[in-house]
């Protein structure tokens, strides 16, 4: 009999770290257990004692095939909970560049203020070292008629210039106010997306840790059969994707797709990696992000988002270096490469790899350039 994996081996070797950008603003956990689903799928004996025997019965085990549709599943919400992670990444960097403007806008208005403020005091100055006598008396005084006039220019000017620098003062004191509740504003969406991300980074970590308990619950035989059926789902007919014959992309509609639809098969074989972009692992919208700016396009982060970058295009109009979009959330996005095909990041041990456009259930698709 095969025997089981020991306790704490690896079941995924190749599984990296979930670091993405953004991280070291992270709270450190809480303590505690993971709960697992394994926990919940696999009892120890029964409480129960058989009627009439007294013996305790154990629950059953559930089988491979059981368990494997069990891990797909938690792949599948760790994937949504990871593009939703890019998302609050996404508001977290939109927050920090508006903080950041308003911050130097505040510094710059503050700036006139002083400005203001010392034109103001100079001119409050000057009326103390005329011992406070009215202007009128003051030209009244004056024995020299071009004195007089000039005197009465001047002081003309310097009512301007009061008056100038009254007005601007209150200008920038509301424009700082203004300034000041736009930072708030800010600094509360911040954290709020801060704590969104750590939240979803958790919710991730959580769901791979279900997994591997899960496929820890397996024998050798039977978790070695899994991640075969796995490679051999790709279309690739070994369990070696990287090694497989790739199928042969059609040609692209134009030399920015044709870039990106070769980039993207030459990252075949590399990892899976949680909230990479490259160059050395990848995720679903990490893959195609990478893929599309070594053809000079720059696409968001996500894949949701990704899904509103260029024109939408029909299933029956696909064409090489499209973006083909997955399930009813667009929680996964792959590469068409033509003749029915994608290459896609798809999930944690499955390297990079190309797949039949049907393996997945469609939900849309876009051409970027």
């Amino acid at each position: 009999m095969a025997q089981h994996r020991k306790p704490g081996s690896p079941s995924y070797p190749w599984r990296r770290p979930f670091a993405a950008p953004g991280a070291a603003h992270r709270k450190p956990r809480s303590g505690g257990a993971v709960r697992t689903t394994a926990t919940l799928t696999l009892a120890g004996a029964a409480s129960a004692a058989v009627a009439g025997g007294g013996t305790a019965l154990a629950d059953p085990q559930p089988g491979p095939d059981q368990v494997r549709s069990e891990i797909d599943t938690l792949h599948h919400e760790a994937e949504q909970a990871t593009e939703r992670y890019h998302a609050a990444n996404e508001a977290v960097a939109r927050a920090e560049r508006e903080l950041e403007r308003v911050s130097l806008a505040a510094d710059s208005s503050t700036d006139r203020l002083n400005e203001y403020r010392r034109a103001l005091g100079s001119h409050a100055a000057a009326q103390y070292r005329a011992a406070g006598m009215p202007p009128e008396v003051q030209l009244a005084l004056s024995s020299d008629p071009d004195t007089y006039l000039a005197r009465a220019a001047a002081m003309d000017r310097s009512g301007d210039r009061q008056a100038d620098a009254l007005t601007g003062a209150q200008r920038q004191l509301r424009d700082l106010e203004q300034l000041r509740a736009e930072a708030a504003e800010l600094t509360e969406e911040l954290t709020g997306a801060r704590d969104r991300a750590d939240a979803e980074r958790d919710t991730v970590e959580t769901k791979l840790a279900e997994a591997e308990a899960l496929l820890e619950t397996l024998t050798e035989r039977e978790r070695q059969r899994l991640l075969s059926q796995d490679a051999h789902a790709a279309g690739t007919g070994t369990a070696a994707p990287a090694a497989a014959p790739l199928a042969a992309p059609a040609p692209a509609a134009g030399p920015r797709a044709q870039a990106a639809t070769t980039f993207a098969l030459g990252q075949v074989g590399k990892p899976y990696g949680w909230g990479a972009t490259g160059p050395d692992a990848y995720d679903c919208s990490g893959l195609t992000q990478a893929a599309w700016s070594a053809a000079g396009v720059a696409l968001p982060r996500t894949s949701q988002s990704q899904s509103g970058a260029g024109t939408r295009v029909s299933r029956d109009q696909l064409a090489p270096g499209d973006l083909v979009f997955y399930y009813p959330g667009l929680t996964h996005v792959a590469l068409y490469i033509g003749n029915g095909q994608i290459v896609h990041a798809s999930r944690p041990g499955t390297p990079v790899r190309t797949a039949p456009v049907d393996s997945m259930p469609f939900a849309a698709a876009t051409r970027p350039a």
